[in-house]
């Protein structure tokens, strides 16, 4: 799929869900606000043509991991919204018992592993997720999403070159944003680009503008093809930014204003639907749809997460471990 030829439907759907997820987080930010929600929350507002563009060229049965800003890829990937918000809300019905919040969730219905807050942590889940596709023979991939901050850990140095030496068939998604909560990209590496630690673990790095949807896409779908012939790992950094601070009690005043007005001024939901409009799409009609659609699903999901129920007392130490695998069958 080249940028000149996306499907009219496809189309559609990638502005759909940038917009959900857009809306999505702004509604999360207002709740959050209230008081509504008691879990530590980090949008990725601004960032969302990463998760769109990359689970854009998944398969269901594919897996990702993600951390901090885990909702774009949650949702990215097919997650439940309404397990989703009830999560954050702390409820039973959330896609984590409502155990997790937001740095905890999971749908291994839609193929998304889960996101831990531990930075670098899921990098490792995984490079395994890739090697149980390769011991089990079967012709998925994983994708790991991390920030340029976690590429400077020990673990995640220790989980590419292992999938560098193994050959496995995992993707690598670097959302460089430049902070690592308050620290400038200058201040944690002396390179530009994540991407050019790459090839010393045996595999490809690749830039992009994770602000271009289009681009995203197109890098992605010639990436993942190479991955699943048999290539090994690859290794996508998207130069992003995030409009919000590093989480809602960062008011980001270490970094400069007009830093900020510039990068929304690369705003990736403007830069599709002018895309769209050049294409011939009435942007404005489809815009009026998803956006009256969305509001509808993002209400009915709030409504359903604060009438639902909270956990129980007794449920507190339930799921702190996988349940025991049923013992093999005797042989005769």
């Amino acid at each position: 799929m080249t940028n000149s030829q996306v499907p009219p439907g496809t189309a559609r759907e990638m502005l759909r869900m940038l917009l959900r997820i857009r809306l999505v987080e702004q509604r999360i930010k207002e709740l959050y606000a209230e008081q509504e929600m008691r879990c530590p929350t980090h949008f990725s507002i601004g960032q969302e043509a990463v998760a769109v563009g990359v689970c854009a060229h998944l398969t269901r049965d594919e897996l990702v991991t993600s951390a901090h800003r885990s909702h774009a890829h949650y949702l990215a990937k097919g997650g439940d919204l309404e397990a989703m918000l009830a999560e954050l809300y702390g409820k039973a019905t959330g896609c984590s018992a409502g155990k997790g919040g937001s740095m905890h969730l999971i749908d291994l219905a839609a193929g998304f592993l889960g996101a831990v807050p531990i930075v670098g942590s899921t990098i490792s889940i995984g490079v395994g997720a890739a090697l149980k596709f390769r011991m089990r023979r079967e012709k998925n991939i994983a994708v790991a999403f991390f920030g340029e901050g976690a590429s400077s850990r020990g673990d995640v140095h220790e989980a590419m070159n292992f999938a560098g030496v193994h050959k496995l068939p995992v993707l690598f998604v670097c959302e460089n944003n430049r902070y690592a909560y308050s620290t400038p990209l200058e201040k944690q590496m002396a390179i530009e680009d994540v991407a050019d630690r790459a090839p010393a673990y045996g595999f490809k790095g690749h830039v992009v503008s994770g602000n271009d949807l289009l681009a995203v896409l197109e890098v992605t779908e010639r990436v993942v093809a190479r991955i699943r012939k048999g290539e090994g790992p690859a290794l996508i950094e998207c130069k992003t930014y995030r409009y919000r601070g590093h989480s809602e009690h960062d008011a980001a005043l270490y970094r400069d204003q007009e830093e900020l007005i510039e990068w929304q001024s690369r705003d990736p939901i403007p830069g599709y639907e002018l895309f769209l409009e050049k294409k011939g799409h009435d942007v404005k009609h489809i815009r009026e749809q998803i956006d009256e659609r969305a509001q509808k699903v993002v209400q009915d999901a709030v409504d359903f997460a604060e009438r639902s129920a909270l956990p129980k007392a007794e449920e507190v130490l339930e799921d702190l471990t996988a349940p025991s695998p049923a013992p093999a069958p005797k042989g005769k």
